[in-house]
């Protein structure tokens, strides 16, 4: 088995449903044994897997969390225009009277 062939698999070989008969196997496991790129893609795919699986959030760093809030409102006025615009008036309004 050679990277190209190895690549075409993995997602099916890193979830566990790839359906290969036993020769097929040694050869996937051959490969990835000796094989330091193909180790460090299966690593990590398996780690993002993992990552999803957890379901354990990542907090975003606040800069960036800052720019996609902003890029999000901008693109949300874009499509929804007034109604946003009344949105945000009346959180204002509600902010207000809480002082």
């Amino acid at each position: 088995m050679n990277c190209e062939e190895l690549l075409k698999a993995l997602n099916e070989y890193v979830d566990g449903t790839l359906d290969l008969t036993q020769a097929e196997c040694e050869q996937f496991a051959d490969h990835l044994a000796g094989c330091n790129p193909c180790q460090i893609v299966v690593d990590n795919i398996r780690g993002t897997i993992q990552l999803f699986r957890a379901g354990q959030p990542y907090p975003l760093p606040p800069e960036f969390q800052a720019r996609l809030q902003q890029s999000l409102r901008q693109r949300w006025r874009e499509k929804f225009g007034a109604f946003v615009l009344n949105h945000e008036k009346h959180e204002r309004h509600e902010k207000k009277k809480e002082i």
